[in-house]
This record gives C-alpha cells, structure tokens and sequence, in this order.
C-alpha cells in the first residue's frame, strides 16, 4: 500500500466503482452503470487512490447555495484505519465552508460517532426517512 492520492475529479470507471462498493457490501454496487451514472451527475464526488486502485469515496449533492447531502461515504475494508475517510470528510467540509448547512444522514446509528468526532450534531428531533421502489427497474 502506497500513499493515498485525493481528488475531486471524476475519473473513475463503473468496474472501479463496483468492486469499492461491494468491498463494503452496499447494494448499488450490484447496478454499477447506474451508479456511474449517479455520481457522474453528483454535485461533488472526493475519491481517495492508491495508485491505480479506487480505495475510497464521499459523494454529495448540494443545492448551489445553502445545503449540501453528504451520501455515500465507504472505504475498502483493506485500507480502514488510515484516516482516509477522515481526510475526505475534511476536504467536503472545506469544500462547502459557505453552506448554511452540510447534512449527513448515517443508515446505521453506530456510524453516529464517526460523524460527530468531525463536528456533525445529531439533530435533537430529526428522524431519517426513505421509500425503497419495489420491483426489478435496476
């Protein structure tokens, strides 16, 4: 393992960004030209290198102004413990210093303290809320 290049550049391929999420066991990325396409569009995706070799990832969509979504962010399990999603997690909040607001939304609350160590506040009566579309569209 070399040292970790950042970049905000979207320069990966869609097999790049499937085998990093499925790294990590996340659905999308069994739909990986979806998912190319996803953060392709994305306001803001930092990717973190070794090498050649996609080894960690924050995306976040942003209304140009006033809120940035923090969504995604994972490191291949064989580079944990390096700081590496902290680093990303620095150079999103650097990156949107201006909004009112950069929000995150763990799908797990044992993520919780991980975001809170970087200055996220667990909001006092917020609850996360989703619809999952049934059916084979992917």
């Amino acid at each position: 393992m070399g040292t970790i290049r950042y970049t905000s550049e979207k320069s990966f391929s869609a097999e790049q960004v499937e085998k990093l999420f499925l790294s990590v066991g996340w659905v999308s990325g069994q739909y990986p030209q979806r998912l190319h396409r996803a953060l392709m569009g994305s306001s803001l995706v930092l990717t973190a290198w070794d090498d050649e070799q996609l080894v960690g990832l924050v995306r976040a969509l942003d209304d140009g102004e006033l809120t940035a979504y923090v969504h995604y962010v994972l490191v291949d399990p064989a580079y944990h413990g390096r700081g590496i999603a902290g680093h990303m997690i620095e150079r999103l909040k650097e990156r949107y210093r201006d909004y009112l607001y950069i929000e995150v939304m763990p799908e797990e609350s044992k993520n919780a303290p991980f975001y809170q160590r970087f200055g996220f506040k667990v909001m006092e009566d917020g609850v996360a809320m989703q619809i999952v579309n049934p059916g084979e569209r992917y």
